[in-house]
């Protein structure tokens, strides 16, 4: 018997240290190469962390809720082989995939309010919540890869670089490998097929014994988020302004351009146009673009527009980032938006995909309810709330006539953005929502 001692690999993306949000071992369970060990989580997402080779669980390292950093032993593992082994990544070079600890990323869901995606049923694998070890059942190659979806694959290091470079979603690569594992081969083998809608995974609760309610870790990805929220509420001095909107004209536009898009094989919403004028409002407040440097005591304008577009996955709510959004067209945007969804079901976003955000847009969609105040993306001075597209009466040519009304919530940063500043932003985004055409004369 020898201890085999396991590093926390470079999960990537200049990650430096990972919370551990739940064991799927304990000591003394017999593991083989790839079983789910660790779910590790950093500031942009969650990981799953597979056994790098056969052996028995003698000592786990790190509990729940604590930080690792790159390098630390996790786990010691009792092999069949002789000596003490230290590994912490695996060499890529030849084919030979070799023992090597798999980690993927675990984001999911769509952007809310867009009403592009489609999420398919699923019968996913369910994880013990005990200590115990497990079997994970592993989906057989169907006749097409496009139907495959795995949320949680196993794979080396090798081959998920080899998946990034040939632009390959390892969650729809069929394995063939020992234990489940996606080769190189696979990947190589569904090379530019098309993507699916994947499945949404259950996540299993625990019930506390002999109690009546349920209790969870407050750990991972949902408690950075916590505390994100909590600098924003503590550090920024929000006000927020309604005030309603009639799309009409803009359901008009983009029902007649809607076709058009189709044949270019995008598929046009409302959230393309509301970025849009968000994009022109802020070329005329320049402040609302800008981020208050407190070590330095200065303000930083923002030259590009970096749009942020929150999105509610089963980990929380994530903000995916258009770069440059200004200086993409409607179409271009609305390509963007369905491509960073896709990533975000996927787990597949990097951390630039992100982080780097100027302004947010988040929208609860159908249930957008009357109106909400948004808290702000910290460190951004302005967000805005998109909410559910109701039929109200309004006032046009002096006649009384349904319209089709959107409701705007928007939350600012009252130490940048004074109150008829705010307004006046506001005020803009409506003028070109109500009239679609304005963005058409002033688009740059």
């Amino acid at each position: 018997m020898s201890e085999f001692l396991f590093r926390l690999p470079d999960i990537g993306e200049g990650v430096a240290e990972g919370e551990i949000v739940e064991w799927h071992v304990a000591p003394g369970d017999l593991v083989t190469e790839d079983d789910p060990m660790v779910e590790v989580t950093t500031d942009k997402a969650s990981v799953t962390i597979g056994a790098p080779r056969t052996g028995t669980i003698k000592e786990l390292r790190f509990g729940v809720g604590t930080t690792a950093k790159v390098g630390d032993v996790l786990v010691v593992i009792h092999t069949s082989s002789s000596g003490v082994v230290s590994v912490a990544a695996v060499d890529d070079s030849g084919e030979d995939e070799g023992p090597a600890a798999t980690a993927v990323g675990d984001i999911r869901d769509d952007l809310p309010g867009t009403n592009f995606f489609s999420n398919q049923d699923s019968s996913p694998a369910t994880i013990p919540q005990n200590g115990g070890s497990q079997q994970v059942s592993v989906q057989t190659r169907p006749s097409t890869p496009v139907d495959y979806f795995q949320a949680k694959p196993l794979a080396t290091p090798a081959t998920r670089k080899l998946a990034r470079d040939l632009e390959v979603d390892l969650c729809r690569v069929p394995p063939t490998g020992s234990s489940g594992r996606v080769t190189k081969a696979d990947v190589r083998a569904v090379a530019g097929a098309p993507a699916a809608s994947p499945p949404k995974p259950s996540v299993p609760i625990a019930r506390a014994p002999g109690a009546g309610e349920i209790r969870k870790p407050f750990v991972g990805i949902r408690r950075k988020i916590a505390e994100r929220m909590q600098q924003s509420k503590n550090t920024a001095a929000h006000f927020t302004f309604v005030e309603e909107c009639d799309v009409s004209r803009l359901k008009d536009v983009r029902n007649r351009l809607r076709p058009v898009a189709e044949e270019k094989g995008v598929k046009l919403t409302f959230l393309p146009f509301i970025a849009k004028a968000v994009i022109a409002a802020l070329k005329k407040h320049p402040v609302l673009n800008s981020t208050l440097d407190e070590s330095a005591n200065e303000l930083v304008y923002r030259e590009s527009v970096h749009l942020g577009i929150a999105a509610a996955t089963d980990k929380g709510l994530m903000v995916p980032v258009i770069r440059d959004a200004d200086q993409r067209s409607i179409l271009e945007i609305a390509t963007e938006i369905a491509r960073l969804g896709e990533g975000a079901r996927a787990g597949s976003l990097s951390t630039e995909e992100l982080s780097g955000s100027t302004f947010t847009i988040t929208s609860l969609g159908r249930q957008g309810g009357l109106f909400a105040t948004p808290i702000l993306n910290f460190p951004e001075v302005g967000i805005l709330g998109v909410h559910q597209i109701k039929k109200r009466p309004v006032v046009r040519d002096g006649e009384i006539v349904i319209g089709e009304v959107m409701l705007l919530s928007l939350s600012f940063d009252h130490r940048i953005v004074d109150g008829h500043i705010g307004a006046a932003f506001a005020y803009d985004i409506i003028a070109y929502l109500e009239e679609p055409g304005r963005l058409l004369l002033e688009m740059s």
